[in-house]
């Protein structure tokens, strides 16, 4: 079934919220990420969305009542696990290959919270969803890599630094486009982790890291 058939047979017989399929709805969810990053958060609408979907604004607002709520509900539809397997078995590489992994995406990432800008936090879903959807599954994966690390004993348990590496590395991502005007990318941030974020722990690089498996 082509998307403008879906559509027209979501409107016959419509409930006030009427079931979309799974790649239909990630489908409108792309388009909204895609006219973030391209357009800003204030020059997304319904309208374009439903422009670039070959939809009817109808549908959209049966499922998606305001922008913010579109808008929220595609940020959540995206949670990232970027780190989820990343598990090389030592603590020093699993941190380069994040940041090189981080490093990779980084200009995508950017453009997405340079677009929410001010919306963010004048609108606390938005701020939630962004955090749901970027922030915390990021927190949470830095955190186990170094969880396994003290694990196996490569830094003590307690070390001071250990609190403050997911900062480190995911600030470095955010801050280096305002500072420096360009983006954090894999060389940067796997050269922050040798010359900071290791050190920081008491470890450091081997020579001629091989990151990737």
């Amino acid at each position: 079934m082509t998307s403008q058939a879906a559509d027209r047979s979501e409107t016959v017989g419509a409930s006030p919220r009427s079931k979309l399929t799974p790649e239909r709805e990630q489908e409108f969810y792309d388009a909204v990420i895609q006219q973030l990053r391209q357009c800003g958060y204030d020059a997304v609408t319904m309208e374009g969305i439903a422009a670039s979907t070959r939809c009817s604004k109808s549908t959209l607002y049966r499922q998606w009542r305001t922008k913010p709520e579109f808008v929220a509900a595609a940020l959540r539809a995206r949670r990232q696990t970027r780190f989820a397997g990343v598990d090389t078995g030592a603590l020093v590489t699993d941190l380069l290959l994040a940041a090189q992994l981080a490093g990779e995406e980084s200009a995508d990432d950017t453009r997405l919270f340079q677009a929410l800008g001010h919306a963010v936090v004048q609108d606390r879903r938005l701020g939630q969803a962004l955090r749901e959807a970027v922030v915390e599954p990021e927190l949470a994966a830095l955190r186990e890599l170094l969880r396994r690390g003290v694990a196996r004993g490569e830094v003590p348990e307690g070390h001071p630094a250990l609190e403050y590496v997911p900062a480190m590395m995911l600030g470095v991502l955010r801050a280096r486009p305002v500072l420096e005007g360009r983006h954090a990318d894999p060389d940067y941030l796997v050269r922050f982790v040798e010359v900071a974020v290791l050190p920081s722990l008491g470890l450091t690089a081997p020579d001629g890291t091989d990151l990737r498996p």
